[in-house]
């Protein structure tokens, strides 16, 4: 079985990970990645491009049950009104 990401790690990974990597974020090692993978059974969905697979950084928090706080809202602050001169 791989080390697992840390939450640290997964918060920092990129966009899109080659599926080791997203292997890792599971606990699983390359070999059964690339079986669940090709079997369609991997914990989230896999993207294949060409010869090599892909998986999003969203679709693995999202699986772990992880906020991304690259995904939530940016904060609101108020903005003064102007203000009307009398004339």
């Amino acid at each position: 079985m791989a080390q697992a990401l840390t939450i640290e790690e997964l918060l920092l990974l990129p966009a899109t990970v080659d599926l080791p990597t997203a292997g890792r974020a599971f606990g699983i090692g390359r070999t059964k990645a690339h079986e669940l993978a090709r079997s369609g059974a991997f914990p989230c969905p896999v993207l294949r491009i060409g010869h090599t697979y892909r998986v999003g950084r969203a679709a693995i928090l999202r699986r772990l049950e992880i906020e991304d706080p690259a995904l939530q809202p940016a904060p609101t602050t108020d903005v003064a009104q102007p203000m009307h001169l009398a004339s």
